[in-house]
């Protein structure tokens, strides 16, 4: 069983890429696969390993500088969800493209997860969903605006165009794991948004803590991993990925006829040429072979 560590933390690095050595060597001295993005404005990411190497990897990440208070959510898989270890300098932890955004000058009002249920049943909030819409597509929380966003950096544009909708009401934000919300809880702040609220934690620390019988929840919350997604309990989901594409499938859309294992899904089937589909068919042969 590996333990898998979802993590950020926005903080002040100044030469990030000096850190980039020490951290890819303690996570290769314990096992640890998964991915972990430094920039200046701090560090992000999803591993997973061994639980001794995820607690030493943690360890050296918390002795960075401003990092002592660093939160992570784990949850557990039963292979390895990473076929390799990245360690990357960025220029943002995650890119949403306004300079002038910065989480750790403010952002929205925390709410627990424990409390999200009845903030977002009040009549003058408006919840918004901030992830990808192939990420909204296989869950989301009853009611919640989908931008619709390819990349979060579609973020900005998409509330210039829409924010007279919600004019007057309390905005309630959410997203995988928080780091999302952080920087656009601040651009709405920066916008004059007064009252901006996100879920502490994001998704996975509500399908953690919030029981199934009293969840607003519906469906599954993609994840940045083999596992694809997960469910209440943060149990591995039911959905597997298109390899052409990198979108979500689920057992419909695998048994369509469009589908074809490492080449090809009914949404991306026109998106490519047959040329681009024997590529994708000699680069499963190899996935296949080991």
């Amino acid at each position: 069983m590996f333990t898998v560590a979802a993590l950020y933390h926005f903080t002040r690095f100044d030469d990030p890429a000096a850190l980039i050595p020490g951290l890819r060597a303690v996570a290769e001295g314990g096992g640890v696969r998964g991915s972990l993005l430094i920039a200046a404005e701090g560090i992000n990411g999803t591993v997973a390993g061994p639980r001794a190497g995820i607690d030493a990897l943690l360890s050296a990440i918390r002795a960075l500088p401003g990092c002592a208070g660093l939160e992570w959510k784990e949850s557990r898989a039963a292979e390895m969800p990473f076929d390799r270890l990245k360690v990357r300098l960025k220029r943002e932890i995650v890119t949403m493209g306004q300079p002038d955004v910065d989480p750790r000058a403010r952002v929205g009002h925390y709410v627990e997860a424990r409390d999200w249920n009845a903030l977002i049943q009040e009549p003058d909030v408006v919840v918004i969903d901030t992830r990808n819409d192939y990420e909204v597509e296989i869950g989301t929380f009853a009611g919640a605006v989908d931008p619709g966003t390819r990349s979060f950096g579609e973020f900005p544009a998409w509330w210039e165009a829409n924010r007279d909708r919600f004019a007057g009401k309390r905005v309630a934000m959410f997203c995988t794991g928080g780091i999302r919300c952080e920087k656009s809880t601040n651009y709405l702040l920066g916008q004059g948004v007064e009252d901006v609220f996100h879920l502490k934690g994001g998704i996975l620390k509500y399908l953690e803590d919030v029981p199934e019988d009293d969840s607003l929840w519906q469906g599954e919350c993609y994840v940045f991993d083999r596992r694809v997604s997960v469910r209440h309990g943060l149990e591995p989901g039911s959905h597997g990925m298109c390899h052409a594409c990198g979108r979500p499938v689920d057992a419909a859309a695998r048994a369509h006829a469009d589908y074809e294992e490492g080449v090809s899904c009914p949404r991306c089937r026109s998106e490519y040429t047959e040329d681009d589909r024997e590529r994708f068919r000699m680069r499963q042969r190899q996935r296949t072979r080991g």
